[in-house]
């Protein structure tokens, strides 16, 4: 069994991506705030932390950041992985806004994931989205202690909780296989 430390990246700051006109993937070069660089800080010094063999992390800017920073100072390797990156809420890489992207989300949630009949929905569905997370998990059942850095929504496909805060550790137990984590907070 591998105890996994599942962190979501602190706070971002989108306002440059806005200021530039990015839109899909551009988006996810944000990097953190001052409030977000703070919350990683205190967060690397969680003393659950310190025996963690490895940091996963997403490839999307605020993730990065937050594990460097973990990384930093724990002294603990990172290995990004592609597959870990964000929910993605429109498969056309259109949408231009934060708030476009959190409009999505809420119909996501509406629908709990699954695409409604007779629509054409944009966004990634939960089992997709699910499926590419516990493929990333499972390559790292080897070890006894993980640390993934990565997004809320993405990160709570494995937990089935309802949120996670930036920069907020959930620590799971899990086995190949047995995708739904026991989570507890400290």
């Amino acid at each position: 069994m591998t105890t996994f430390y599942l962190i979501r990246h602190g706070k971002p700051d989108y306002l440059p991506c806005d200021e530039r006109g990015y839109s899909g993937f551009g988006r996810d070069l944000a990097s953190l705030t001052k409030d977000g660089i703070e919350q990683a800080e205190l967060t690397s010094g969680d003393k659950r932390l310190k025996d963690a063999e490895i940091i996963i992390s997403s490839p999307y800017t605020r993730a990065l950041q937050t594990a460097a920073i973990i990384s930093k100072n724990t002294g603990i390797e990172i290995k990004v992985e592609m597959d870990l990156h964000e929910w993605i809420p429109d498969l056309t890489y259109k949408y231009t806004s934060s708030e476009e992207a959190f409009e999505l989300a809420k119909e996501f949630t509406k629908y709990r994931g699954v695409y409604p009949q007779n629509t054409n929905v944009k966004w990634e569905s939960l089992e997709s989205l699910r499926k590419r997370v516990i493929n990333v998990v499972n390559k790292y059942t080897n070890y006894n202690k993980v640390i993934i850095v990565g997004h809320g929504m993405a990160l709570r496909t494995i937990t089935f909780i309802e949120e996670m805060k930036p920069a907020e550790i959930v620590e799971c137990t899990y086995k190949i296989g047995q995708p739904e984590c026991k989570y507890s907070f400290a």
